[in-house]
């Protein structure tokens, strides 16, 4: 869905909802009032409901902010405003849940016209800070990599790749908006902010002055509970990201790699460094005046075609990217089904145009730069994927290790008419070395020595293959950490990132075979082994 269709479906509600304020009510004081208050009201519990059903996905675009605020104001005459930053992220999910819970109860009270003063001066302050956040994010795209943001001399023409970050999160991950759309959402919003805090008294209102403060109150509570059941106890129960159940991971990332390298160059685009004034020629033309525009004066940017994937049964399509064979005839023909079934798309020759997502980026590193995820992916068999983005540490200290090193020499022996080499200790040695010391958090180990780690013994026992990832760690951090939960199975790293994109729990357990996620577990809401295998592994 697109932010146009999105508004659109929001608009034709709040049509609705005025005509039958005005009609079955007869409650309407101004009809413009009273549709900005249904479209702004129903448009804040969309966007808050998508991110009240997950709460850590928001709180996790928080941090993004708080760390590109911190760096921004560092080493301005505002750095003294720096270290708030990192005490904000520590609570990122309180800060989550209430701004998902005030978003969406601001969105009830408009509409049903509670406390209309108050909150129609609550809307105006929330939307100016969201055009803060979304504003100050698209203007960071005009300060190139190096300078900071308050050096407005060093600005120079919109790069969207300057921007550290690139979704604004107003609607989780159900639609990724562009910083610069969303900025001038806020924008528009601001509009009828103004109209209700001039305006309020003509805002319509609902049912008597005890039900709109009991039905506030009651959705308030609610939503906290809500919000609470979607990452506290659960994972969320409608997952709008990449990795969600049903999906394949390794075929989704074998059509996302096809898709990059199946684009052509179809244009440049150059942008004058002194005055930002933009070209873009075709690529034939380009070909023949790029001596006119010297890399010097002007930045180049290549307008690629749009991704896309053919896959076809034959060689005989005119048009097409043929399926490599070298990956094997199984797969082959899974790849083709697997796009005709998600994408209902019929024939011998099917198309997809396919975006980049953070499938591409799935990665997992068994160290010196080992990537196993094929291997972990393409096994063909149940396995158990458990993921943790952070393994917690009360305490890291450095502590000398007495290390025993045996000194041995040579000696040549005669014996009888050849010579012999006899190995003997010369001499042993002891010395201290350096070796880092965890002092692991106890309410974390709980989680795995209590739960995950039974259920994956029993699958071990019953041939079925586990393994851990993890941010990127030392690998002492990592032996220490699995002789603390007694984790028999392997511990693989990879960006924190993506691991908390694949499952919004830490760990979370996630069961897969042949690439394809089965299901997905909340280590709180982790069934039995047994469990598992009569309902999952048929």
């Amino acid at each position: 869905m697109t932010i146009g269709l999105l508004v659109l479906y929001v608009a034709i509600a709040a049509l609705i909802l005025t005509l039958w304020v005005g009609f079955a009510t007869n409650r309407i004081k101004n009809w413009l009032v009273s549709f900005f208050q249904n479209f702004c009201g129903a448009l804040f519990i969309f966007s808050g409901w998508v991110k009240a059903v997950d709460p850590l996905g928001t709180a996790y675009k928080l941090e993004q902010y708080f760390a590109e605020f911190e760096s921004t104001f560092s080493g301005t005459w505002f750095s003294f405003l720096s270290p708030l930053f990192p005490w904000m992220a520590n609570y990122a999910v309180a800060l989550s849940v209430f701004m998902i819970v005030f978003e969406i109860v601001l969105g009830i009270m408009l509409i049903i016209g509670a406390a209309r003063k108050a909150a129609a001066w609550a809307f105006l302050l929330l939307v100016v800070f969201f055009a803060f956040l979304t504003g100050f994010t698209y203007l960071t795209g005009y300060v190139p990599e190096g300078a900071n943001f308050f050096q407005f001399a060093h600005w120079g023409p919109y790069v969207e790749t300057n921007m550290k970050v690139t979704d604004c999160g107003c609607f989780g991950d159900f639609i990724k908006l562009k910083p610069m759309t969303s900025f001038l959402k806020d924008v528009f919003l601001l509009i009828p902010s103004f109209l209700f805090v001039f305006a309020h008294k003509r805002m319509h209102q609902l049912f008597g002055a005890g039900a709109r403060t009991a039905i506030t109150i009651l959705g308030t509570i609610a939503l906290v509970f809500y919000c609470f059941n979607n990452y506290v106890w659960d994972l969320p129960h409608t997952d709008f990201r990449p990795f969600k159940v049903g999906r394949n991971i390794r075929l989704e990332k074998t059509l996302e790699t096809l898709a990059e390298n199946n684009v052509e160059v179809e244009a440049y685009r150059m942008t004058d460094k002194s005055t930002g004034e933009t070209v873009e020629l075709p690529l034939e033309q380009y070909l023949r005046e790029y001596k006119n525009y010297p890399k010097e004066e002007w930045e180049l940017e290549q307008v690629k075609s749009k991704p896309n994937v053919v896959v076809v049964r034959s060689d005989s399509a005119p048009e097409g990217y043929v399926i490599p064979s070298a990956e094997g005839e199984d797969f082959e023909q899974e790849l083709v089904r697997y796009v005709k079934e998600h994408w209902k798309l019929e024939g011998d020759t099917t198309v997809h145009f396919v975006e980049h997502t953070k499938v591409s980026d799935f990665e997992a590193s068994a160290g010196e730069g080992m990537d196993v995820a094929e291997e972990v992916l393409s096994n063909p068999d149940y396995s158990f994927m458990i993921i943790a983005y952070k393994l917690y540490a009360d305490k890291e200290d450095v502590v000398n290790e007495l290390v025993v090193d045996t000194i041995y020499a040579v000696d040549t022996v005669a014996v009888g008419d050849s010579i012999k080499l006899v190995q003997r200790i010369d001499r042993v040695d002891k010395k201290q070395v350096p070796k880092k010391a965890y002092t692991w958090n106890q309410h974390h180990l709980a989680p795995w020595i209590g739960v995950v780690n039974p259920v994956l013994k029993a699958a071990e026992e019953a041939g079925y293959s586990s393994f851990a990832i993890t941010a990127f760690a030392e690998p002492e951090k990592l032996e220490s950490f699995r002789a603390a939960t007694e984790s028999d199975y392997p511990f693989y790293t990879a960006d924190d990132i993506l691991l908390k994109t694949i499952i919004r729990s830490n760990p979370g357990v996630v069961l897969l075979k042949n690439g394809a996620v089965i299901m997905k577990w909340h280590y709180k809401q982790l069934p039995s082994f047994e469990e598992i295998k009569s309902t999952y592994m048929k």
